[in-house]
């Protein structure tokens, strides 16, 4: 599968003791989905995407330990730290009607209303485009970055709520 058909889902960390277990990070909401969805994928430089089949998890504090098959000592989990989990993206479920997965966001292109004269800007003008997704605790933000053709060179911060975001358009 190309690697544009792949998505971003979690980070290993770190090795977790002396039997193969390594530490990971969640990026998927809940974070426990990150195990739903396999197998994993690492790039590896020489040998291109490798294949991870995890057969055991559990939650470990504020992240969760995985023991993956084949990986049964420290030395070996240590080939695998520090690098990015993706998962071929037709393995995550369909969305609701005005629902988005954050890669499907990125890319975008962001527009000003311009519905009234008594804005700033009354037509509609290109603020750039989305960037990434943060998360925050109130909602979550995309980051808007200048393009070639939008009206100027700032960055911008644009909390994900209807205020601010009138509609997507995919």
């Amino acid at each position: 599968m190309p690697a544009d058909e792949r998505l971003l889902i979690g980070k290993i960390v770190a090795v977790y003791g002396v039997r193969g277990w390594l530490k990971i990070d969640s990026y998927t909401e809940p974070r426990e989905n990150l195990f739903e969805y396999q197998p994993w994928y690492i790039k590896d430089r020489e040998k291109g995407w490798r294949v991870l089949e995890v057969d055991q998890h559990r939650i470990h504090g504020k992240r969760y330990v995985a023991h993956l098959r084949g990986v049964d000592d420290r030395d070996r989990a240590l080939d695998y730290c520090h690098r990015e989990i993706y998962v071929d993206k037709n393995l995550l479920p369909e969305l609701g009607e005005d629902e988005f997965y954050h890669h499907q966001l990125q890319g975008l292109r962001i527009y000003s209303l311009g519905q009234s004269e008594q804005e700033k800007f009354p037509e509609r003008l290109l603020l750039g485009a989305v960037t990434s997704v943060m998360e925050t605790g109130a909602n979550d933000v995309l980051v808007v970055s200048p393009s070639q053709d939008s009206i100027d060179e700032r960055e911008r911060l644009l909390p994900w709520h209807q205020d601010y975001v009138r509609g997507v358009d995919l």
